[in-house]
């Protein structure tokens, strides 16, 4: 085994990274530092600290990197309108290299030779993570406890924290309990009867939405500012990226907004189960939407529909610091130079209806478009030209094919 004289560790402070500190320190012999991320998951963090403490952790970090973590990884990919599958919004995994630009950051900082993260060997974070500190400092080891250890049952994870008197909630001793990620954007559950597919999830496992069939029975009016394609302002209302992405969470979680129940093709190359609560950025999708429609060149929005499914891909695949999807991001943040403007939507039992747009630099002209005389000079002849034009190739395939 190759000598290791410090490791940062990716910790939460729940159950696995509790246990997976503690195998570090026994296979390893060396320093662990812990780095606790704050996404906005809900949770309180300094319970971790306690609990690092207890282990006989020196150097504890936790971090709010909720401004950072909206600003500047959801927010550029809302300028993509980004969806893997055409339903995903991605909130589990743009979440991961934000954290591991931070494990790099602190193992830099204190001169440690590997990073460790908790992901189990069946999933897509273990790939996301590894991708990204390949791609940050490929010097850095990367420890997989889950590929690494004998430990394959929940039960012999259960023995392993008694072994080791590491502490274990009640509510971890009976049954498994649902596989849940939380951050400032969603919130996603797996495991148990999700598993599955065929049976209908229930009630409980939702945890930021209402049922959209208990939502209040009086719509929603809320007008959402844009500039240059991020959303800067809630009815008027200036705010920071977490706080606004935060506003929007409650109020879509209001109107039982942005519930997904999705089978999902996993990276590694197994379909999953999860039921995805995502309120805030359903919301902000079809705001996006609304502030692009009049204010994109249709080639150019188009274009941007087309890359689509390729830099959703890219996140959900984890490779967000690979030169592909940096160069996808210039493409789309080119796009993104006109779209301001305010945005007004309905929240109504489940969904988000826009109902107007404005914009200063708005390329729709009633002018044009109208049914009545228009100001501007438009001849209707012309389209006799346009449309021989295109049709001249479908009347030279009709001839051959002797239509």
């Amino acid at each position: 085994m190759t000598k290791i004289e410090k490791i940062v560790l990716s910790y939460s402070g729940g159950l696995d990274t509790s246990i997976i500190l503690k195998w570090l320190q026994e296979t390893y012999g060396c320093e662990v530092v812990t780095f606790t991320a704050d996404l906005g998951q809900g949770e309180e963090l300094e319970p971790a600290r306690t609990k690092a403490e207890m282990s006989g952790v020196k150097d504890i970090r936790i971090v709010d990197l909720r401004e950072e973590f909206v600003r500047d990884f959801v927010f550029p990919m809302l300028r993509a309108n980004a969806l893997y599958e055409g339903q995903y919004l991605l909130g589990s995994s743009i979440a991961r290299p934000l954290i591991a630009k931070h494990l790099v950051g602190i193992a830099r900082e204190v001169g440690a030779d590997a990073v460790t993260h908790g992901a189990t060997g069946k999933g897509n974070d273990q790939v996301r993570f590894e991708l990204a500190v390949n791609a940050l400092d490929p010097s850095l080891k990367v420890i997989a406890p889950w590929r690494q250890w004998n430990i394959r049952s929940r039960m012999q994870l259960l023995e392993y924290a008694e072994k080791h008197h590491i502490p274990v909630p009640s509510d971890k001793r009976g049954e498994a309990p649902f596989s849940i990620d939380a951050n400032l954007l969603h919130t996603s559950t797996e495991g148990k009867i999700l598993e599955n597919p065929a049976e209908v999830a229930p009630d409980h496992v939702y945890q930021r939405t209402v049922d959209p069939l208990d939502a209040p029975d009086t719509p929603e009016i809320i007008t959402i500012g844009f500039e240059r394609g991020d959303p800067v302002s809630v009815n008027g209302k200036a705010m920071t990226p977490a706080a606004l992405l935060t506003e929007l969470n409650g109020l879509g979680g209001r109107h039982g907004i942005g519930r997904l129940d999705l089978v999902e093709n996993r990276f590694i190359g197994m379909k999953s189960r999860g039921i995805y609560e995502t309120p805030g950025r359903t919301i902000l999708l079809a705001a996006h939407r609304g502030i692009e429609s009049i204010t994109l060149d249709h080639a150019a929005a188009h274009l941007k529909d087309e890359i689509m499914p390729r830099y959703a891909e890219l996140i959900y695949n984890g490779f967000w610091f690979a030169p592909e999807r940096e160069m996808l991001q210039a493409l789309i943040d080119q796009s993104q130079a006109f779209v301001s403007g305010d945005v007004t939507l309905r929240l109504y039992k489940g969904s988000a209806s826009v109902i107007s747009r404005t914009s200063p630099c708005s390329l729709y002209s009633a002018d044009l478009v109208t049914f009545e005389e228009s100001a501007i000079a438009y001849d209707h002849h012309d389209a006799e030209g346009f449309i021989r034009l295109n049709g001249l190739r479908l009347r030279n395939w009709a001839a051959r094919n002797g239509r």
